[in-house]
């Protein structure tokens, strides 16, 4: 038996253009259920609005996201979380950091690091910061 962790992001309205953004950098499969597929309207305004939705792509990654209800409250935070992004070789994090850095806000260049060949971290345009880096191992300890 396995488990696994899903990062799973809340918008007002946002979710499916940010899992259409993140499936572009990532590629893999979106799948999308609205509020009106699930037959849980609440607003009619938000009848098309994303009830439940994810990227889930052949290197791994994975990523849900919804469209919390203006019924409900919902505020995006400060540093509320960080989403990791941790790849083999700097090629594959040079790709993903090139494809997120549209429309984003840098604030810490992609370079090298102490602890990493290659680390940077950006908040996206849906306001999502990402901490990215070539993952290298550590001792246990």
């Amino acid at each position: 038996m396995s488990v696994n962790a899903v990062t799973h992001l809340n918008f007002r309205g946002d979710a499916r253009a940010a899992l259409a953004f993140y499936q572009s950098v990532f590629d893999g499969q979106l799948t999308v259920v609205t509020y009106k597929d699930a037959g849980n309207v609440q607003d009619p305004a938000e009848a098309d609005q994303v009830m439940w939705g994810q990227v889930t792509a052949d290197n791994g990654f994975r990523v849900m996201a919804y469209d919390v209800p203006s019924g409900e409250p919902w505020d995006r935070g400060e540093n509320a979380f960080f989403l990791s992004l941790r790849g083999d070789t700097a090629e594959e994090v040079t790709a993903y950091w090139d494809g997120l850095t549209e429309g984003a806000t840098v604030l810490q260049p992609l370079r090298p690091a102490q602890w990493a060949p290659l680390y940077g971290m950006l908040r996206d345009r849906f306001g999502v910061t990402w901490v990215v880096d070539v993952a290298v191992a550590y001792p246990a300890g």
